[in-house]
């Protein structure tokens, strides 16, 4: 996108430069739009304790099957309409996904059982926190990356399992019209489990087409900001393309490269490559 700043090629803590300057402006909140906004919150409630009973109370395959259906539940009510695309394989791959906001993460948690890897604060959230941590989320410590060989290995030990592990390598949050590069860390979990990657695309679009950017999840936003500008929308498309696996390499620079460039080429926003950095004595690539 012309006049974008540019990606950073660091290598850890992610950051994006995406904020407030990439969305439209907030108009003037019609009562129609208030009413619809007030609607939408009331169904979400029930939907979110809903599905943290379920969490809390239901057993495995029931559990998992369950937070399906909520996630998908939460995406109706959000105004969001899901249109997936490709297909997975038979479990136990390690999904590349680019990140731009909460959307795409429950779109692809709607598609059938996964685990996700979430940020260490997630599952401190109430509620969320909750979910998250019964869903099977693996938690990483984005900040200092002490326990980032723990996080890898623990989401080895899930592939070999046969469980689906979702990832956003990027690391963080960006507009959509301009994009991160992947870390590449979290791609030696599918090297050591010797696991296939699968990149999937997501885009968020207007019904008119236009890519939604106000609707990514970016800057100084807390996710309350973030859920109500996503309810003022009369509607969401949520677009996930789900691609074919990448042939196995045992270079998590390659996989990670080769996933950014299936991605791209889906949403036309290139992924520039990091570089290696040093975090507390331990070489990230």
């Amino acid at each position: 996108m012309p006049g974008h700043p540019a990606a950073p090629a660091s290598g850890w803590l992610p950051v994006s430069p995406c904020g407030s300057g990439c969305q439209p402006a907030d108009g003037v909140t019609r009562p129609g739009a208030l009413l619809l906004v007030a609607s939408r919150l009331c169904a979400l409630a029930a939907i979110v304790v809903a599905a943290a009973f379920g969490a809390a109370l239901l057993p495995g395959l029931a559990r998992a099957r369950w937070l399906c259906a909520s996630y998908r539940a939460v995406l109706r009510c959000s105004g969001v309409r899901l249109r997936a695309a490709g297909a997975l394989g038979h479990g136990g791959e390690l999904l590349a996904v680019n990140h731009l906001s909460w959307i795409e993460v429950l779109a692809v948690a709607s598609l059938r059982p996964v685990r996700l890897v979430a940020k260490r604060e997630t599952g401190d959230w109430p509620v969320v926190g909750l979910v998250a941590r019964r869903s099977g989320a693996l938690f990483v410590d984005r900040a200092g990356l002490r326990d980032l060989a723990g996080t890898v290995a623990a989401t080895a030990d899930a592939l070999r399992r046969g469980h689906d592990v979702a990832v956003f390598p990027e690391g963080t949050t960006w507009c959509g019209a301009a994009a991160g590069p992947f870390h590449r860390a979290v791609f030696q979990a599918a090297v050591d489990a010797g696991a296939p990657v699968r990149p999937v695309a997501a885009v968020l679009r207007l019904p008119s087409g236009e890519r939604a950017t106000a609707a990514a999840f970016v800057g100084e936003q807390t996710l309350w900001d973030s859920l109500v500008r996503v309810l003022r929308l009369p509607r969401l498309d949520c677009e996930l393309t789900v691609l074919p696996a990448l042939p196995r390499v045992p270079d998590r620079r390659e996989l990670a490269r080769r996933a950014g460039d299936a991605i791209a080429a889906v949403t036309g926003v290139p992924h520039p490559a990091t570089r290696s950095s040093r975090t507390n004595g331990t070489l990230v690539r």
